[in-house]
């Protein structure tokens, strides 16, 4: 293939040859996938383990990512025990959660809403590790294989494309212009995917009543809750809990759009409603010295109807966009990555991949992705939305209050938050 036979989508042949877009390298691979988050390090990883050419493309310099998600699900680790490397991951630093447990704040009434501890499995808790520490633990094992070949700071900006089939990216770096031609692009590039909106894709958004401020506190070792994800909800106040090792790490949910308001009443109204909803940081809450501190993450969810065209497939919040709701989010995208690794390395090995194989992965996630965003749907709409809204002392909703005390469907809601509506294997070992 010479460097004239592909042309950037959404870019002319004249523009493409001018001095300013100049390409300085063009490499040429197997699979090229754009986005070195979780759903992309573990395909890249499986797939340099068959022995499958690979190049991961990351925007960033580093993984080092203030409050990205970090829960890692019973689904997750059993698949790195699957692969052989779930004891080394476990060496890295994390702590346990081995319940969700929520309290209202008004009456003071609390409920254990998932029990992790009751499942079937080695791993019945909730792994909440750095991000950047599993990413990185990813990346340093799949760089063992002579096929495997991360770049950090490419910055995709085109499509390539020929004969009706996308047959590579073209990314920008601090040296210039540089071209991967692939067999097949994947695009993992999170939740504000520039490889969907390049390839034309629409994303089907989903109404959502809440935006989240992320922050950090000290923990002192004689704090409460620990080994416990915690909510504390009520008149008109939502905040969830992690212990992070020496601090915590604090969500507080506000009704979207509101962040413009929340500023406006300044840092002490915000020290002063985190104090009240969790009492143990109330010494130190002046902790929260600066807005730049504190980040905002305003919650989006979606799907994308069709996944794939022609030598191009989404995967993870490319695909589909998920809420906070559950901490899922990863989970499901490595799943993805599962699912796309057990479908896809054969046809890329034999060099010939086509729309029934990216069809076929979307076939085998879409029911647990339609799944879960509508549970997290209800549960915005029964939880989240009358503890912000509510003008009277919040009630926690029956489901709620009855769900631990039936043996049948407390079993429900671990297992959907931990595994999904099904396990998912690694196949292509």
């Amino acid at each position: 293939m010479t460097e004239n036979d592909a042309v950037p989508l959404h870019m002319s042949p004249e523009s493409a040859s001018s001095p300013e877009h100049a390409t300085r390298e063009v490499t040429e691979t197997t699979c090229c996938i754009v986005g070195g988050g979780p759903a992309g390090v573990v395909l890249a990883y499986l797939l340099a383990r068959r022995g499958i050419a690979v190049t991961l493309l990351e925007a960033q310099h580093d993984f080092d990512r203030m409050f990205r998600g970090d829960t890692i699900h019973p689904s997750v680790m059993e698949l790195m025990d699957q692969l052989g490397l779930a004891d080394r991951l476990l060496q890295q630093r994390h702590t346990k959660a081995y319940r969700a447990e929520f309290t209202n704040m008004d009456t003071g009434e609390s409920v254990v809403l998932a029990d992790f501890s009751r499942l079937k499995t080695r791993f019945p808790y909730i792994t909440l590790m750095p991000q950047p520490d599993f990413l990185t633990f990813i990346t340093e094992e799949a760089a063992q294989y002579p096929g495997f070949r991360l770049v950090m700071g490419a910055n995709v900006q085109q499509l390539l494309e020929a004969d009706g089939r996308v047959q590579g990216v073209r990314y920008r770096s601090k040296d210039g212009w540089h071209e991967v031609r692939a067999l097949l692009v994947i695009g993992a590039d999170g939740r504000s995917s520039r490889i969907r909106k390049l390839a034309g894709f629409a994303l089907k958004k989903f109404a959502s009543p809440m935006d989240v401020l992320w922050f950090r506190l000290p923990r002192r070792a004689d704090d409460p809750g620990e080994e416990t994800i915690n909510g504390r909800l009520g008149r008109g106040h939502l905040l969830i809990i992690f212990d992070r090792f020496d601090y915590w790490q604090i969500g507080y949910v506000f009704p979207k759009g509101g962040y413009r308001r929340v500023r406006d009443e300044g840092l002490e109204a915000l020290r002063e409603a985190v104090a009240r909803a969790v009492p143990w940081v109330a010494d130190r809450v002046e902790a929260l010295d600066a807005w730049k501190s504190i980040a905002l993450f305003t919650v989006q969810a979606g799907r994308v109807a069709r996944w794939h065209r022609p030598g191009l497939l989404l995967i993870g919040d490319a695909a589909h966009v998920m809420s906070p709701v559950g901490g899922v989010g990863i989970n499901y995208a490595i799943q993805d990555a599962v699912v796309a690794a057990n479908v896809l390395a054969e046809p890329l090995q034999a060099g010939a991949v086509d729309e029934r194989h990216l069809a076929e992965v979307q076939r085998q996630r879409l029911l647990p992705t339609r799944v879960i965003q509508r549970f997290q749907m209800l549960a915005q709409a029964r939880i989240v939305q009358p503890a912000l809204r509510s003008d009277q002392p919040f009630r926690l909703p029956l489901l709620m209050r009855v769900l631990p005390r039936l043996p049948g469907l407390r079993r429900v809601l671990p297992r959907l938050i931990g595994f999904g509506i099904r396990r998912v294997r690694v196949v292509c070992l």
